[in-house]
């Protein structure tokens, strides 16, 4: 059996993922439909991967669950009282997180705009990679990444032709994936997949 078809979306969970709550989500808009997913990357402090505070919590997922300690470290004042959060979170040994159910509204996005649809985040999966703009991203991150694509595509269908970045839905105010991210392997990636 391949990874692809043993990775499953349960009532909006990810079969693979760990289940760490984030209080920062909502429901989405009535009738709206999940046709979008979008790639991010993060990293705290910036371009340290895998930091942890001292009560052993990654620091990403501290941010997601709003248990971040704001004076862990200098960079974490100038986001003091952040409350954002992501469907599924990739560390970089392709460990996945997830935060919010698929079917709620996740905090990711902030404001951007899509094929001239604003808001994203009432309509789209937002999935965070450990990384930054200039790190090339891992083998296991692309992996785990293109199987919840795929997992993704067979549990909401319109998504298969919306897969964009950070970057491309609030130009001028997020560079993220980052000039580092692998399209073309991502999409090659699924579409073996997706070949079976």
């Amino acid at each position: 059996m391949s990874i692809a078809s043993s990775m499953t979306i349960n009532e909006g969970q990810l079969s693979a993922a760990t289940w760490l709550a984030s209080p920062n989500t909502n429901k989405r808009p009535e009738h709206i439909r999940i046709d979008t997913i979008v790639i991010h990357n993060i990293s705290l402090p910036p371009n340290e991967f895998g930091a942890c505070g001292s009560d052993g919590n990654h620091y990403v997922k501290a941010l997601f669950t709003n248990q971040l300690d704001w004076d862990a470290h200098p960079y974490f004042q100038t986001i003091k009282g952040a409350e954002v959060s992501a469907h599924l979170f990739i560390e970089r040994d392709g460990t996945m997180t997830q935060f919010v159910n698929f079917n709620e509204r996740a905090w990711h996005a902030g404001r951007s705009s899509y094929l001239g649809r604003a808001e994203c985040n009432d309509y789209s999966i937002g999935i965070e990679l450990e990384g930054s703009d200039f790190v090339p991203f891992s083998a296991a991150q692309y992996e785990a990444l293109a199987n919840a694509i795929v997992a993704i595509y067979d549990a909401y269908p319109k998504t298969r032709r919306h897969l964009t970045g950070h970057s491309d839905i609030a130009p001028g105010r997020k560079t993220d994936p980052g000039d580092c991210f692998e399209w073309t392997r991502l999409r090659e990636m699924v579409a073996r997949l997706l070949e079976g």
